[in-house]
């Protein structure tokens, strides 16, 4: 934890409410996000008991499952399911344009991608082990299911492999988002319980966070947001229930215990949709971070390419081959380094804590020389600026060391080494100033400008590491792994 959210949860405790750790929204924020609501059967790792959802706060479709044990009924909950989820991501899907590459190639790209939100990053977890359970299951001979069942269990599995990409919006926990923006006077644990959360940051009027989260949670006022149940509900509620649907003898008398189950299971999630969009209706009041869009534009290419991969028929592998989990691994060490970046970068409130730890700074130029031309090794007159900057911020800086201009992120500062008083630091200027030998209008801090300097940029980190084919794959870590076919997969069950 830092610092200033350290002092936030203080101040929170204190008036009894929650107080911002952003002045941005870091996510993205669909116009028609999908919210999805899970609920699991105890002791089973993946047996769905019931999901509610829906586009709609007004109209959500709840799909219960009366008997979770039942392979038929879970495999009908699941077609049932992927009825409603796969024609919401069709409609993306389908809604493409064409684009050009620099070699003169063409290819289809989305327009925009799905979104989907969740609870808690429990939902998350449920949602994989669902796609990992059904993306296998054969839609020919034994035991076949219908093609959109394991077409879902594709889908909910590349959902869940991009919500671990640093920075993705394509599936949300709703618990995370609220945290990473407000902070209670609670514990990091105690703010997975959606319904606390949100009593710390929107409490009742009247009302107090403290008092609000401590009557949520009360399993008999505000349910568990799943996907677990609150063991009470399992043992005098729905266990009778479930036993009787068991019992009954003919189709009436179980489309009737059917029906009890149903109300149960809708009294106790329902309060978690509501939730659901309130906490939704909190985050739109925050304006977008100006790099938010970047990060969906990349979602929305990685939503392209496996939807263009979609025809093709072919899952996603039980467990990554070695070149694709070192890839897989790097990629997210430069994205979650990116992400980090440009979250500082779109706000002040998180700059603030850099420059407490001395990797940044704010301060006022004092001087500057805006027309200071050096040569080069080649003896090529290079424009180079210099800047001097007042600033009453902790710098743990170097000579030589580098600074990036976070008003003009293309321009880097190099320390300068300063004789005397050290309440101000020299910066050489280069780049984002355009390649003349006069300086672009604007690119160079005026004197009296307030200017912010971090010891981080926003960049890519360098080539991408050169890694082997997957065919190439050495005998250390493997050997090359084996192709799939359509046997080569068990069917595992729920």
């Amino acid at each position: 934890m830092s610092v200033l959210t350290a002092l936030a949860r203080l101040h929170a405790v204190r008036t009894g409410r929650a107080e911002p750790i952003a002045d941005v929204r870091h996510i993205h924020l669909s116009d028609n996000p999908l919210v999805l609501v899970p609920l699991k059967m105890a002791g089973e790792a993946a047996a769905p008991l019931a999901i509610m959802v829906g586009s709609d706060p007004a109209a959500p479709t709840l799909l219960p499952v009366p008997q979770p044990r039942d392979r038929v009924l879970r495999l009908r909950f699941l077609a049932e399911l992927a009825e409603i989820v796969l024609p919401h991501l069709a409609v993306y899907a389908e809604n493409t344009e064409e684009l050009t590459t620099k070699s003169g190639e063409t290819y289809e790209r989305c327009l925009d991608a799905p979104q989907l939100w969740v609870p808690n990053s429990g939902g998350v977890g449920f949602l994989k082990l669902l796609g990992r359970s059904t993306r296998f299951h054969r839609t020919e001979g034994d035991n076949a299911v219908p093609e959109s069942v394991p077409l879902l269990g594709r889908w909910l599995t590349w959902f869940c492999d991009r919500a671990e990409h640093p920075g993705s919006s394509t599936l949300v926990p709703l618990t995370s988002a609220l945290s990473a923006h407000w902070a209670t006077g609670q514990s990091a644990l105690e703010d997975a319980n959606l319904a606390a959360l949100l009593g710390w940051i929107a409490p009742p009027p009247g009302s107090t966070g403290p008092e609000a989260a401590a009557r949520a949670e009360d399993p008999l006022s505000v349910p568990p947001a799943g996907p677990a149940t609150d063991p009470g509900f399992d043992n005098e509620e729905l266990a009778p229930l479930i036993a009787a649907y068991d019992a009954a003898e003919d189709d009436g008398s179980k489309s009737l215990a059917a029906r009890r189950i149903e109300r149960a299971l809708h009294a106790q999630i329902e309060p978690t949709w509501q939730l659901m969009w309130q906490g939704l209706a909190l985050l739109r009041e925050l304006e977008a971070g100006a790099r938010v869009a970047r990060r969906w534009n990349e979602d929305v290419g990685s939503f392209s390419y496996f939807a263009g991969s979609v025809p093709e028929g072919v899952p996603q592998a039980r467990r990554d081959s070695a070149v694709s989990a070192v890839r897989k691994l790097l990629d997210w060490e430069r994205a979650l380094e990116k992400y980090e970046a440009e979250k500082a970068f779109d706000d002040p409130r998180i700059m603030l804590e850099h420059r407490l730890a001395g990797t940044a700074f704010v301060g006022t130029v004092i001087d500057v020389d805006s027309t200071r031309v050096v040569m080069s090794e080649k003896n090529r007159s290079l424009l180079r600026p210099i800047l001097q900057v007042r600033t009453a911020d902790p710098i743990v800086a170097a000579e030589g060391d580098e600074f990036c201009n976070v008003g003009n992120p293309t321009q880097t500062g190099k320390v300068l080494p300063v004789e005397g008083d050290r309440d101000h630091i020299v910066l050489e200027l280069s780049g984002g100033m355009g390649t003349g030998k006069v300086a672009r209008p604007g690119s160079v801090p005026e004197l009296g400008a307030t200017v912010c300097f971090a010891g981080f940029k926003i960049g890519s980190g360098g080539p991408p590491a050169k890694l082997p084919a997957r065919e190439d794959t050495p005998w250390t870590h493997g050997g090359p792994p084996p192709e799939w076919t359509p046997d080569s997969e068990p069917i595992e069950e729920l």
